[in-house]
């Protein structure tokens, strides 16, 4: 499962430097995943060539577009109330149009288009290109839908538009789809099988974003590990390669090398990982290149081997905690996250306590905890009874989050007396006169700011720390500047 950013990046408008000779006004927002966002700006791109420019105002708008998650009930609620917003400001503005794109796109074309009529555009994730034709649709007065999916895009020939950003991070694409169907997810119905982007123009990508002045990147994927790129087409297909494709094929473990020596001052990160396709060359890339973040996203999802079997996880308990050990030996300061839910269908105390021991064996640095709920569509919704009772999987998820905190204080004491480095992101949330920015590990720091400013790299003495936060004092600027 991609990794659902937190509430208040949700939802978030995105907005571009304007182009003069743009005439049209797009509204764009986005929910969900890191993926969404990273697909908003390759829209707001294609869009930008076709004399739109991005506006923040929903009222003077020619095109409004939300780009959706399917992934849990909240998220697709959330859209639907901004739809009644949207046909709201329509009744005002009768020449807006509005369009939903991605992953509710594909999983609700027919209901949005012809039952519920409240939209007039429906495209999904593989089908951003088509937008021009399917605008040109909607003005000569028809409904216009496209939610083929893709065995080739990659959206690799796009230079996407940075929306909204810091000016120092950014989102890289570089696979989409996912082959893994684990039983709760709806991603490979909606996104399609997977495919990986030629490495090439990733690379041209983040060394286009250096030039820029960007300090760190974010390889993007469903499941970036099953990286692997032969010279196009399905990762399933890979069998069917010649042998010239398979000598000269490039893995995660290559792609991440490719990047981090074609910007050695760059930060790099990385999101989502998958157990059953991590494999040891890419924590050892880790740990050889300085600039790839001492930071894994490891989704485990349950910690019972009953249940891991029943959401088709293909890794075991055991084989997750010698994945672990692995990444521990290698790398011992390395910060690990995890997506766990618990209230899966047929799910036991025995089961809750298997997931409670194993986050006391692995002690996360953060995570992203829910209690399960169905997804129209999924083999899960299709095949099982949701029946875990909901205070049940209420009483269960709190134990789950008053664990993961007391881990994650244990985690950031670690710390204190410690000097790391710190890219400055922004100003701090709760003072004016510090900055905050995030250590190699993707644990938040903040401190005075001094004569500092965004995108220096610094090097912070920590002093104090909250469950989340480290607090700490500037010592100097790190020699990565």
């Amino acid at each position: 499962m991609e990794k659902i950013l937190d509430e208040k990046q949700q939802g978030n408008t995105l907005v571009m430097e304007p182009k003069a000779e743009n005439s049209r006004k797009l509204f764009i927002e986005s929910y969900g995943c890191q993926m969404n966002f990273s697909d908003s700006e390759i829209v707001a791109s294609i869009l930008s060539k076709e004399g739109f420019n991005t506006t923040q105002n929903l009222e003077e708008a020619d095109l409004v577009l939300v780009n959706t998650c399917s992934i849990r009930e909240k998220a697709e609620q959330t859209v639907r109330k901004r739809l009644e917003k949207y046909n709201a400001v329509k009744r005002i503005n009768p020449n807006m149009k509005v369009g939903v794109l991605g992953c509710m796109a594909e999983r609700l074309k027919s209901k949005f288009l012809e039952e519920e009529k409240i939209v007039d555009l429906v495209v999904g994730p593989d089908a951003y290109k088509d937008l021009p034709n399917l605008i040109n649709e909607v003005e000569e007065g028809r409904n216009a839908v496209n939610v083929i999916l893709s065995k080739e895009e990659t959206y690799g020939d796009i230079a996407p538009v940075r929306l909204q950003t810091n000016g120092v991070s950014a989102f890289v694409s570089i696979t989409r789809g996912c082959d893994n169907m684990c039983t709760f997810c709806v991603v490979p119905f909606t996104r399609g099988r997977e495919r990986s982007r030629d490495p090439q123009s990733i690379v041209e990508e983040v060394n286009d974003l250096a030039a820029k002045g960007y300090k760190e990147i974010t390889l993007l994927g469903q499941n970036v590990d099953s990286y692997l790129w032969y010279g196009g087409g399905l990762k399933k297909d890979f069998k069917n390669a010649s042998e010239m494709q398979k000598a000269t094929a490039v893995n995660f473990a290559g792609l991440l090398k490719l990047v981090a020596e074609a910007q050695p001052k760059m930060r790099i990160r990385f999101s989502t990982s998958n157990p059953q396709d991590m494999t040891m060359d890419v924590i050892e890339a880790m740990a050889k290149y300085r600039n790839i973040c001492k930071y894994i996203h490891l989704p485990v999802q349950s910690g019972s081997d009953r249940i891991l079997k029943k959401m088709n996880r293909l890794h075991t308990r055991e084989e997750y905690f010698t994945m672990i050990d692995n990444i521990k030996k290698l790398i011992p300061d390395c910060g690990i996250s995890h997506d766990i839910i618990t209230g899966f269908p047929t799910e036991t105390e025995e089961d809750h306590q298997d997931t409670l021991s194993l986050m006391e064996y692995v002690k996360y640095d953060f995570g992203f905890m829910f209690a399960y709920s169905e997804r129209p569509g999924t083999m899960a919704e299709r095949k099982f009874e949701d029946d875990v009772p909901e205070e049940v999987k209420k009483r269960r998820l709190t134990e789950i989050v008053n664990l993961q905190q007391k881990h994650s204080r244990y985690n950031t004491e670690k710390f204190i007396g410690k000097t790391v480095e710190v890219l400055i992101e922004k100003e701090s949330k709760k003072s004016d006169a510090h900055w905050s920015g995030r250590t190699s590990q993707n644990t938040v720091a903040v401190f005075p700011k001094e004569n500092y400013k965004i995108g220096d790299f610094v090097n912070v003495k920590i002093e104090d720390c909250t469950s989340a936060t480290l607090i700490g004092e500037a010592v100097g600027y790190s020699d990565n500047n």
